[in-house]
């Protein structure tokens, strides 16, 4: 009978040792998945998500059995497990939500950072107009394929858009210029410059300093001539210098 006895109890301490395991991971489980839930809204939050698409307050259409908080000796070890389960699946859940959403914020910043929009530098003054105007060196009506922004010597030129650098050398009338490819049809110059900054095949951000303001080929004065290409066909610079970024 002692022997039944203290078998019995060492059984039962077993089981007490089992069930507080469980529920010790239930608990570690239910932690992560408030730490992922409080995550998920942040990130929600930052990418302006209004239509409830990843809604992280709200339980997922999962089956299972609700959380129930009691006792590790009042909880079955079939319950625990099935807790665990569902505990599981709701990581997962929150895991691949984060996942997509993760993806969707890459693609955007992705997006916004090949936007054309914005100045080709950051002080300066619009010397010429995009269309037809008098040539400065013959007097006679020509066509400029873009805008020039004049400004100190030495000064800064900036991308306007993220992309590669497909030209950084000297081209006849241009001087030494830069052009780069943003993805979609679009490309852009910045020419007469003093130096250039960058090299082809180089990958500029959004903003990057890719030259210095300078007078170099056909030009009269300190300044730069910015094109915004689409197709290989020149395109009215001002539409994309005063266009909102995304």
């Amino acid at each position: 009978l002692q022997a039944d006895t203290e078998a019995m109890a060492s059984t039962r301490e077993q089981v007490e040792m089992e069930l507080g395991a469980l529920t010790a991971q239930v608990a570690v489980l239910q932690a992560r998945i408030m730490r992922l839930d409080a995550l998920g809204e942040q990130v929600a939050q930052i990418a302006d998500l209004d239509n409830g698409e990843f809604d992280f307050s709200q339980t997922p259409a999962l089956g299972g059995p609700e959380l129930i908080e009691e006792t590790a000796a009042s909880i079955a070890p079939a319950e625990l497990q099935r807790q665990l389960q569902w505990l599981d699946q709701l990581v997962e859940n929150r895991e691949s939500q984060l996942a997509i959403l993760d993806g969707q914020l890459n693609a955007r910043e992705m997006k916004s950072q090949a936007f054309v929009a914005g100045r080709p530098v950051k002080w300066g003054w619009m010397s010429s107009a995009f269309g037809r105007r008098t040539d400065p060196f013959t007097g006679k009506k020509a066509w400029h394929n873009g805008v020039d922004f004049a400004g100190k010597a030495g000064s800064d030129v900036i991308a306007i858009a993220g992309g590669v650098i497909t030209a950084a050398a000297k081209r006849y009338g241009y001087g030494l210029m830069v052009e780069i490819n943003h993805g979609n049809g679009f490309a852009t110059r910045y020419a007469h410059n003093a130096d250039n900054l960058v090299a082809v095949g180089d990958v500029v951000e959004k903003g990057a300093v890719i030259a210095r303001m300078g007078s170099s080929g056909r030009s009269t004065g300190p300044h730069v001539h910015f094109e915004v290409l689409r197709n290989g066909k020149p395109m009215n610079p001002a539409r994309y210098i005063n266009r909102a970024s995304l």
